[in-house]
């Protein structure tokens, strides 16, 4: 539309990377606040009995934002299966056993992290004890939360193994 170095278009791919940039500031924020609002990292710090490395913990959780910002950001150059493959193509098998055992570790911890941060959100806002004394449920708390666990469990299993989401 615009010749190269034109300063219309100078000036509108400044006002995209402001735009950008803002946007992803505002996504940022509202997570952290979330962060904030719930005591995530302090009642992890405490049910741990590490309160002296909260300040570690905050950073590793700006850090790992930081880290998925960049590599969802810059996927092209953050491929390192692809460069494997290009430098050692007779060992696909091991590159494949290292793929899933790092999907299996960062599933294991990222499912952690969502179930600590919806347990928390639901603590926050004392769902739980609220329902349990509006339809009198006095015994088996436990049993009913291990049983929703397990539901999320089979839920997920299901929706991957029969690859549902690939129909979507």
């Amino acid at each position: 539309m615009y010749p190269k170095g034109c300063p219309v278009m100078v000036m509108q791919n400044l006002f995209l990377c402001l735009a950008g940039v803002s946007y992803g500031l505002l996504a940022a924020a509202g997570v952290f606040t979330v962060f904030v609002a719930v005591g995530l990292v302090p009642r992890f710090a405490g049910r741990t009995h590490t309160a002296d490395k909260v300040l570690l913990y905050e950073e590793m959780v700006i850090f790992g934002t930081l880290t998925g910002a960049v590599l969802s950001v810059f996927d092209r150059y953050c491929q390192f299966g692809a460069w494997w493959q290009e430098r050692f193509p007779e060992q696909d098998g091991l590159l494949f056993g290292m793929g899933i055992f790092f999907q299996a570790v960062y599933g294991l911890f990222a499912g952690m992290f969502i179930g600590c941060l919806a347990l928390a959100i639901a603590e926050m806002l004392d769902s739980i004890p609220i329902l349990t004394r509006r339809i009198s449920f006095r015994h088996g708390l436990g049993l009913a939360i291990v049983s929703m666990a397990l539901g999320k469990l089979f839920g997920s299993l299901v929706y991957f193994l029969t690859e549902f989401h690939r129909t979507a």
